[in-house]
């Protein structure tokens, strides 16, 4: 059986929890579960882990744990379902959040640029904006600015131009037929790179992943315990830019507003510096090369 997900910065990511063994934690992005159980071999038998989901595909990696308990929804909903199994803080919230590995290679789900599949891209497969939605219905300017702000591709307008030209034709309705409209934007040279942008900045979109993190930091304080830690792994450049700012400001853009001695009341503070992973677990997980980790703990 192939490996579901290969969590990266697993125990410098658990470590930064600093974990109480008789503490509250979440898991924000369960997956395979490699974070969840790490924690949960930390915990003893009166600590508990809350892990979120929205992908239907991990229900098949639950931990048999009665500490456990797996909430089926989108952790920008983080406040509102603790709430709902009773809990107002936590010691410690985990975020991984890249793609699985799961999504990546399971052929249907359109994620990657390998396989032939109807675009997809849904990590919520109930959700009803898809990757077919976005490439063939969006403008051509709002594509134009998706490609740009999610892809960071500097050609964002004449590919978004290219797709509707050839959409206007035909529908494009497979990962396969999408790689074939941007093969004149693709260099042999650096044709994965491009193409991993291409997809990439569609499947931000498509599961509003820049939104859902803006929500989810902005609840962290209310969450929080007093000296809780949050570990963030993150691996896109604007995902890391938001998470940095808000542990320094509290703020996504802006300053904070200082007080009458000039100093700034922010909730959170950053611990240690930024983790990147060794050369030796890029080599052993590809996936891991891009990855930053911040964290943080609310004052």
């Amino acid at each position: 059986m192939m490996e579901y997900h290969n969590p990266v910065l697993l125990k410098e990511s658990v470590d930064g929890l600093n974990i109480k063994p008789n503490g509250v934690y979440v898991d924000v992005t369960f997956g395979g579960g490699g974070h969840s159980k790490e924690i949960l071999s930390r915990l003893n038998e009166k600590g508990k882990l809350f892990a979120f989901d929205q992908d239907d595909d991990a229900k098949n990696n639950i931990i048999d744990d009665e500490r456990f308990t797996l909430i089926p929804q989108n952790f920008r909903f983080i406040k509102r379902y603790l709430r709902f199994y009773g809990v107002k803080k936590v010691d410690g919230i985990l975020a991984d959040l890249g793609v699985s590995s799961h999504q990546f290679d399971e052929a249907d789900r359109g994620f990657s640029t390998r396989f032939d599949a109807d675009l997809d891209m849904r990590m919520n497969q109930s959700d009803e904006l898809s990757a077919f939605q976005v490439v063939n219905f969006y403008t051509e300017e709002k594509l134009a600015d998706v490609l740009f702000q999610y892809g960071e591709l500097r050609n964002a307008r004449a590919i978004a131009k290219k797709i509707v030209e050839t959409r206007a034709e035909k529908k494009i309705r497979t990962s396969f037929q999408l790689k074939e409209v941007l093969s004149a934007f693709v260099p042999k040279s650096v044709e994965h790179k491009v193409l991993a942008q291409i997809f990439q900045a569609i499947r931000i979109e498509v599961n509003q992943e820049i939104e859902v993190l803006k929500e989810f930091l902005l609840q962290i304080p209310e969450v929080l315990n007093t000296e809780g830690r949050l570990s963030v792994i993150s691996y896109h450049s604007l995902e890391d830019r938001l998470v940095k700012r808000f542990i320094r400001n509290g703020l996504f853009e802006g300053e904070p507003e200082k007080d009458f001695y000039g100093n700034i009341n922010v909730p959170m503070k950053k611990v240690g510096k930024m983790i990147v992973p060794s050369f030796q677990e890029i080599k052993e997980n590809n996936r891991a090369r891009s990855a930053k980790l911040r964290i943080a703990t609310l004052k």
